[in-house]
């Protein structure tokens, strides 16, 4: 029998429907928290959701495309930019990502859909004033599906990994610290941080390993490269459908580890999901 890769590999994955990009949204965007000093921060639940920007009259994805969202969706929004994530429930990151794809949507493809607003964009203030702000913005009167993400405080970093413990217990991805004093700005910095039982990171299809034993003839693995040129394989978390009809070369997929080797390489890597720049 001819080994995978040797094979001629069939078009798996449909192509998305060509959208298009208008501009990048500005928004911030989280680094990974480093043990710094949480009572300068605000501590709130991470959504895994499709994050999404307001401008006072449509929704955008961070790289700049217009979510279709029916009118039912965002009547009743306010008339100012906000930040937040579009999100359905614990576990169906998959499902949202799917509903923004498509080019027409129905209401009741949306009655389950939340917008989870986070900030203020447009505010001037420090985070913990704009905080203040946008709980005046979003009152009882706003549309049900629209909430806002709660902040609080921890006294410490045993108080912070608690709060961390009670959120993966209910399946939630992590939490978020935003420092107190940060005004809003775009891209990553020391203000925005994420803290999460694991890692993830997104990587580039450019290769295939062949499967043995019960997956000979099939993938065994994907060989993938990360934006720093780092190279390794993943063979944990395909399905057998996967394994079948892999994702094609030059696609982008998720991943998910626990730390680095000393050779720094993910340990412990395993594949989550595709990754399509939305």
């Amino acid at each position: 029998m001819r080994s995978f890769t040797s094979a001629i590999l069939p078009a798996i994955f449909s192509a998305l429907p060509l959208v298009v990009i208008a501009h990048p949204i500005s928004v911030q965007l989280a680094m990974n928290y480093q043990n710094q000093d949480v009572l300068h921060y605000l501590v709130s639940e991470k959504y895994d959701g499709i994050r999404a920007y307001w401008d006072g009259k449509q929704l955008w994805t961070r790289h700049g495309n217009r979510i279709k969202a029916p009118k039912s969706f965002t009547k009743g929004f306010p008339n100012q930019p906000l930040d937040g994530e579009l999100w359905i429930d614990f576990g169906h990151f998959s499902d949202m990502e799917g509903l923004i794809q498509q080019q027409t949507s129905t209401d009741k493809q949306w009655q389950n859909v939340h917008y989870m607003v986070f900030d203020l964009p447009a505010d001037k203030s420090p985070f913990a004033i704009r905080y203040q702000h946008l709980q005046k913005v979003l009152t009882a009167k706003s549309p049900r599906h629209i909430q806002l993400v709660r902040q609080f405080s921890v006294e410490n970093t045993q108080a912070l990994l608690n709060q961390l413990d009670k959120v993966v217990a209910h399946h939630g991805e992590g939490l978020v610290l935003h420092r107190k004093n940060a005004l809003y700005m775009s891209g990553r910095s020391g203000h925005l941080l994420k803290l999460k039982p694991y890692k993830d990171d997104e990587a580039v299809v450019i290769g295939y390993r062949d499967g043995h034993g019960k997956y000979q003839g099939l993938v065994g693995a994907l060989k993938v490269r990360m934006a720093d040129g780092t190279t390794f394989a993943i063979g944990s978390g395909l399905s057998d459908e996967l394994r079948v009809h892999p994702p094609k070369l030059g696609s982008m997929i998720t991943f998910r580890y626990n730390g680095m080797t000393s050779h720094d390489i993910p340990r412990f890597a395993r594949f989550v999901r595709m990754y399509h720049r939305l």
